[in-house]
């Protein structure tokens, strides 16, 4: 099978809400095929299904004046933190396009075991946490478990989308503004931190393509763009849903192309 992965640069929380949601349409139509967006946010605080209020720990104020917006969404888990620096990715993936078909705890062991292996990469040991979703590096001396990177999914009629998010260069600090999916006695940590180093988020996101395709068993075809996505709509039977791209990312693209005209 193949995996189309497209990289979008930094893009608005509400901007990649409205991409996924097009997106997963057209999957459930099979008009594309599996697909992986990979991105960063500017500063966003997301409420999942299961998430409390009180984990938000800065006033409205203080987000107000750090630009920090509050997204209530629909996937697993409770308050997580977006923000520059951050690797961010949305797979697309009918889970029923694999034989045998994944189910969601797997999908989310093998989201865990593409991260754990970029991790490893980076010489960082990580590991799973029994009740708890996402990556985290393993304890030494009196240093609990610190988590690297965050999982949050949600599957419609087979179809996911929201995904994972990989600490990379991002400011730890931000994190201080939640307690990170809810668990007040763990601390976050990054690539950047675990290295001592700057990693180069472009050979992260590389890196990150070349494990998934591994792990979920795809060849990955890297795009240079949305129009290389989606269908032609000459070419493709009339449906009920519009083919659309969201205003923002034309803006994004047209300021892109004047850029490098």
């Amino acid at each position: 099978m193949i995996l189309s992965v497209l990289y979008l640069g930094r893009l608005d929380y509400a901007t990649g809400l409205a991409l996924q949601k097009t997106l997963v349409e057209l999957r459930h139509q099979r008009r594309i095929g599996n697909v992986l967006l990979l991105l960063e946010h500017p500063p966003v605080l997301t409420l999942g299904r299961n998430s409390s209020r009180a984990n938000i720990l800065a006033g409205d104020a203080l987000l107000a004046a750090k630009g920090v917006e509050i997204h209530e969404i629909n996937r697993g888990g409770d308050v997580t933190y977006h923000g520059p620096g951050q690797l961010v990715g949305y797979p697309i993936i009918d889970l029923r396009s694999f034989y045998p078909r994944l189910g969601a705890v797997e999908y989310v062991r093998k989201l865990e075991e593409v991260l754990i292996r970029v991790c490893g990469d980076y010489g960082i040991r990580t590991q799973r946490i029994a009740g708890r979703t996402g990556v985290w590096t393993f304890a030494g001396g009196s240093v609990h478990e610190r988590k690297i990177a965050a999982i949050g999914v949600h599957i419609s009629r087979g179809i996911s989308s929201h995904g994972f998010a990989l600490n990379v260069t991002t400011d730890l600090r931000d994190f201080n503004l939640i307690v990170p999916c809810g668990i007040a006695d763990r601390d976050v940590t990054s690539l950047e931190l675990e290295t001592d180093a700057s990693p180069d988020m472009e050979g992260v996101m590389h890196t990150v393509s070349r494990y998934f395709g591994q792990v979920f068993d795809h060849q990955v075809l890297w795009l240079e763009s949305l129009e290389d996505l989606f269908p032609d709509p000459a070419k493709s039977p009339a449906q009920d849903t519009p083919l659309s791209i969201p205003d923002e990312l034309k803006r994004l693209r047209r300021e892109k192309e004047s850029h490098f005209a």
